[in-house]
């Protein structure tokens, strides 16, 4: 399976030296090259790549502000390889997901690893984004239930919820947490149970003890530790919600995982 990859910096030698170095890869084909966080977007657009070796430091539009207008345009996101000339970007680039950085001048051993961690994300999440896509299609396609309204306390303000707003809910010290798109509260139910016991079952799946997600809003099934997954939701944060073990099983059930 080839790798589709898109480079892009604002200087000219270092797209060509990581394309000269990205040619030592047969699985990783480079697309398009970008040379600002305008194109970038374009042709993310465009070309869909798997992967995209993005330069922090560009005039206008960062490498970090090319990822916000993505998510504002609420694309499907490809996995990121920050490229700096400063490691003092590290954090910040996984803190926005990045799967790696590289620091310029990039080095062959390095840029081994960082494509080694893309051929096994690249694998895991095709097959299980479009196993997901046919579930989310297959709840679509069941009649839809008469819409319910939940009470969400928040910022001291009673506000009515339509159900399907629900991205997930979770539970601790007692307390339910409601969360959706535009906002995060407090429900006045007791447990997770009674709370779910008003919602539509087709939808609203119990993955965890502390959590209830709504299978319309997951946003991606990621692989995790011994064979467990985490499912990252569509609400601003991108929470990233653990599957239990038990639910672990009807996860792959229902993805043929």
């Amino acid at each position: 399976m080839k790798i589709t990859a898109l480079i892009v910096d604002d200087e000219q030698p270092a797209r060509d030296e990581l394309a000269f170095l990205l040619k030592g890869f047969s699985d990783v084909e480079v697309v398009g090259q970008g040379k600002n966080g305008v194109e970038a977007v374009s042709m993310v657009r465009e070309l869909n790549p798997h992967l995209v070796f993005l330069d922090v430091q560009m005039p206008g539009i960062d490498g970090f502000g090319v990822i916000k207008r993505l998510l504002e345009k609420k694309m499907r996101l490809p996995f990121f390889v920050f490229a700096t000339a400063y490691d003092q970007y590290a954090v910040q680039a996984f803190e926005v997901n990045a799967i790696d950085y590289l620091l310029k001048p990039v080095a062959k051993p390095r840029l081994d690893k960082a494509i080694q961690r893309v051929r096994r994300l690249v694998e895991s999440s095709d097959t299980t984004s479009q196993k997901l896509d046919r579930l989310v299609q297959m709840v679509e396609q069941r009649p839809v239930p008469q819409k319910g309204k939940l009470v969400v306390k928040s910022a001291n303000r009673l506000i009515l919820v339509d159900s399907d707003e629900i991205i997930y809910a979770s539970i601790e010290d007692g307390v339910i947490s409601i969360v959706t798109r535009e906002m995060e509260g407090q429900s006045n139910y007791r447990t997770v149970e009674e709370l779910q016991a008003n919602l539509d079952p087709k939808i609203f799946w119990r993955v965890h003890r502390s959590y209830l997600i709504n299978v319309n809003h997951i946003k991606e099934v990621v692989p995790w530790f011994k064979s467990s997954y985490q499912l990252k939701m569509e609400d601003r944060k991108q929470t990233e919600i653990p599957v239990s073990r038990a639910q672990t099983r009807k996860l792959r059930e229902l993805l043929n995982l």
